[in-house]
């Protein structure tokens, strides 16, 4: 039963996907590939605090961390203009 629940979802999931349109596309793409850069940054950041000590460290791990909660942000506000277009159809 558990594994029949499982394809199911996964039927759903894949027919939801297909019902995108290619305008919802271009909008949850330029919002990902944003936040995907912000993570990007986030991760160099945080390199770059491994060869820090003390308060640099510190700094540099923060900065990290406010980059990822952008990028959060952003893939959130990615998901609400999604819906926007998706409602406007």
């Amino acid at each position: 039963m558990k594994t029949f629940v499982t394809v199911l979802g996964l039927a759903s999931l894949v027919a939801l996907a297909a019902c995108d349109s290619a305008k919802e596309n271009k909008v949850e793409n330029a919002y990902e590939n944003q936040a995907d850069a912000l993570d990007n940054q986030a991760d160099n950041m945080e390199a770059m605090a491994d060869n820090l000590t003390g308060n640099a460290e510190s700094a540099a791990e923060n900065a990290a961390d406010a980059l990822e909660n952008k990028a959060d942000a952003t893939r959130e506000a990615g998901d609400k203009a999604e819906d926007a277009v998706e409602k406007q159809q």
